[in-house]
């Protein structure tokens, strides 16, 4: 007898795959465990939700164990399509920034040092998530600070680092603390349209899917940019490759609407793809 999940709990996975953070997506996978079907051939898909639940469950309070002893170490987990890392000098404006991308809950004041450990926020754009993640300001002799070592790890295994300033004294400061970091940099300008720049800076392109007969489905798919059919695929459903006829596609790699295509056809942004499985 084969699961047959249903709608509802459909939309539940795919609200815990878009989920960002240890308790958003805990409280996701209770969903999706309480609208599974109950019955013989559901038994290993309900261990699977069980097993994700135990472990986040244990994440989350081995956390809140260590705020209430009053000792918390720099922690980082990427999430999300892309993180882009906010580096600037003393009072540059990168709280105001961040609340502004995500409207993330940030402490903003105009003495210095109002940041003291990496505040995280993440950015909806067009449906795709991109974390945010707001470093304490860059002084002289960074690397030899108490905790240079974890923000500049931090920062290394973000997608795009974007600088803020306020002389140009101040960027020849962050040019050489982070001299040793080869990531992409941009310069956040504030009557350039940020959010656009940021996507347009990133090696990713978002795909919309859509089924026959209906209108393309939100939120998009984020992949790397000369992304092919296949990866679409892979990422939709670990089978759909093997189950592959064909696919059409509407947008910019297309040369007309809803061109028929094979797996190695390449992909461009904001294409929509129609996958047809054997």
């Amino acid at each position: 007898m084969p699961v047959n999940p249903g709608v509802h709990y459909l939309k539940a996975k795919d609200e815990y795959e878009e989920a960002i953070g240890d308790e958003n997506k805990l409280r996701c996978l209770q969903k999706m465990l309480s609208l599974c079907p109950k019955h013989k051939s559901s038994e290993t898909l309900q261990k699977e939700i069980k097993t994700k639940i135990a472990k986040l469950k244990y994440s989350t309070k081995k956390e809140k164990e260590a705020k209430k002893s009053g000792f918390q170490k720099i922690t980082f987990r990427k999430e999300g399509a892309a993180s882009i890392a906010l580096v600037g000098t003393v009072n540059s404006g990168k709280s105001t920034l961040l609340k502004k991308l995500t409207k993330a809950k940030v402490r903003i004041a105009s003495y210095p040092f109002t940041t003291k450990k990496p505040e995280v926020g993440v950015l909806d754009y067009k449906g795709i998530k991109i974390q945010i993640i707001e470093i304490p300001a860059i002084v002289e002799n960074f690397s030899s600070t108490e905790d240079s070592k974890a923000l500049l790890g931090i920062i290394k295994s973000c997608d795009l680092i974007i600088f803020l300033f306020n002389e140009p004294s101040e960027k020849t400061i962050l040019d050489r603390e982070l001299s040793s970091i080869k990531i992409k940099k941009i310069i956040y300008i504030e009557k350039e349209n940020i959010k656009e720049k940021i996507w347009s800076n990133l090696n990713l392109i978002k795909v919309y899917t859509k089924e026959p007969g209906k209108p393309k489905a939100f939120p998009p798919v984020a992949l790397e940019k000369k992304s092919k059919i296949k990866d679409l695929a892979g990422h939709v459903h670990k089978d759909f490759i093997k189950k592959f006829r064909y696919a059409r596609v509407w947008g910019k790699s297309a040369k007309f609407k809803g061109m028929q295509c094979g797996l190695n056809h390449v992909l461009k942004d904001d294409d929509i793809v129609e996958l047809h499985l054997r």
